[in-house]
Parts: structure tokens; C-alpha cells; sequence
């Protein structure tokens, strides 16, 4: 069997920025909860996924908030959006597919600890991690663990995260760390890029391998002095980025692996939602439980 496990913050906001907007009847807007269900039957249906569950930022702020003040948050997010979040939840359960809301940590956190989980089960032959963050990539095992892009319909293994980033997946923290990531707002180390943090984590692995003497680098690259200095002023920053990019793979989930089959959606909720948002998703559905 194969498990797919879907970003559902990601899949919100890409169905509130590509789907039609939609005001239910009592003058909210919906569209992304009513876009997110049609993609989720999607999976479902057409895609044919069997062992589904779907992780959402409860809120968008974390632990992670705690450690590093500049971390994101929600401010800036258009408010009919985050309006739809604990909406989306609701959707989602009554698609008849486990959810998991993440408060303390985030919804990356709780696909990085299912991705880990289930590879190790001897039933599961490949586990879809459903989104394009690269963050996520650090979860990519071999062809065991990939991420799927499904907008793309492209599927990114080991070796493609290795073409892609220059580095094995368990040196994505330490890139992140390095180049910094505006989306989640740290801003990496000065002068460091993608190309200088490939090179130096091809060779050296991670942050605290690489040499302070540019003289004990087993790679070259344009700058080494300056890189190196800039490194060394920086370095403590670099290990706290690199915190804030490592994805926890041990954080409680209370559902199995039998627990994650679809086995339909539950009519009475899916006849209820029709109704609130003024839209017919029970046309869509041809699966029920029961």
C-alpha cells in the first residue's frame, strides 16, 4: 500500500488563491474550504489514494515562535483565509480522513513524525508526502519517502533532492540555516547562498563540520575568506536557524496505520456542510462509510 500524507495548510492557501472565490449563505467566504474538499475527493477518487491523513496549522504559530522572535506568523494573512482554517478541519473530517490540527507544533512537524512511522512499516511500499515545501524535503528517504507535487504531478526522490538542492536530504536543515528562508523568516547567514551552502555541505555534511580555516575546506568556492568570516560571526545564528528547519519526527500522534484507510465520507456531515456553504459536495462524493 502507499501512504499519502497531505499538507493541508499548503492546500488551503493554494485553493484560496487558484479556486473561484465562493460566499456561503450566510456571507462568508468559502471558496478555499470548498476548493480544499474538491481536491482532497480528488486524491481520493481520481488519484486513487487509499491510507490518507491531513496536517493543518491550527494556528500558525508555534514553539518555534518561542525560540526566534522574527519567526512567521500570521500577521499579513488575508483574514477571509484564516477565517477558513478551523473550517477546513471540519471539512476534512467529514471527508471521512484523519486530521491532524497542530498547535504546539506545526503541520510539517506531525508529516515529518507520520513520514518516519510508516516507512518503518513493513506493509507500506511508499510514503507520498503531498506537498512542495522544502522544507519537507529533509523527509525524503531513497524512493521509500518522496514528495509529491501534485499541482505538478511530479514525484521528488532522494536523487532529485540531491539535483535540486546540491545536497542529501538530511543536510536541508543546515542549508535552510545557511541561505535562510524568507517564508518562515530567519534570514541565514550573510554572504551564504545556495550555490556556497551546496558546496560546503556536499563535503562537509553539517554546520558544525565545516572547518573555520578556509585552508581545511574539502571544497572551493569563490569568496572563501569573506564566507568564512561571515561564518564564524555568525555561526551561533546559524545553529539556531538550523533548529527552528528541523522537522520533529517524534511527536505524538495518536493514529495507525490501519487508522489512516479511507473508508468513505460521513453523509450526515458532508449533507450538513452542503447546506452551510451552499454548495452541493455530496454530488461529489461516491464513497460513503457504511
Amino acid at each position: 500500500m502507499q501512504v499519502h500524507l497531505v499538507d493541508g495548510t499548503y492546500e488551503l492557501f493554494r485553493a484560496h488563491f487558484g479556486a473561484p472565490p465562493k460566499t456561503a449563505p450566510d456571507g462568508r467566504e468559502a471558496g478555499a474550504t470548498v476548493g480544499l474538499a474538491r481536491t482532497l475527493l480528488y486524491l481520493l477518487q481520481e488519484e486513487g489514494a487509499t491510507h490518507v491523513a491531513v496536517a493543518f496549522d491550527h494556528v500558525i504559530e508555534s514553539f518555534r515562535n518561542e525560540l526566534y522572535a522574527g519567526y512567521k506568523t500570521g500577521a499579513g494573512v488575508d483574514s477571509a483565509l484564516l477565517a477558513q482554517f478551523e473550517p477546513a478541519e471540519e471539512m476534512t473530517r467529514a471527508l471521512g480522513i484523519v486530521v491532524w490540527p497542530m498547535v504546539e507544533f506545526e503541520a510539517d512537524d506531525a508529516l515529518a513524525t507520520a513520514a518516519a512511522r510508516f516507512a518503518a512499516d513493513g506493509r507500506v511500499e511508499r510514503v507520498l508526502i503531498c506537498s512542495p515545501d522544502k522544507d519537507l524535503a529533509q523527509c525524503v528517504r531513497g524512493e521509500r519517502v518522496v514528495l509529491l507535487d501534485r499541482r505538478r504531478r511530479l514525484i521528488i526522490d532522494e536523487s532529485a533532492v540531491c539535483e535540486k538542492f546540491g545536497v542529501a536530504p538530511a543536510s536541508i536543515p543546515d542549508w535552510l540555516a545557511l541561505v535562510g528562508d524568507s517564508a518562515d523568516g530567519y534570514p541565514g547567514v550573510p554572504r551564504w547562498g545556495a550555490r556556497s551552502a551546496a558546496a560546503a555541505l556536499a563535503a562537509h555534511g553539517h554546520l558544525e563540520d565545516i572547518p573555520g580555516v578556509p585552508l581545511e575546506w574539502q571544497f572551493q568556492v569563490r569568496g572563501a575568506a569573506s564566507l568564512a568570516e561571515s561564518l564564524r560571526a555568525h555561526r551561533e545564528e546559524a545553529m539556531l536557524y538550523r533548529t527552528l528547519a528541523t522537522l520533529g519526527d517524534d511527536i505524538p500522534l495518536a493514529e495507525t496505520l490501519d487508522d489512516l484507510e479511507w473508508r468513505g465520507a460521513i453523509r450526515g456531515e458532508m449533507e450538513a456542510l452542503s447546506r452551510e456553504y451552499g454548495e452541493d459536495l455530496t454530488g461529489r462524493v461516491r464513497r460513503w462509510r457504511g
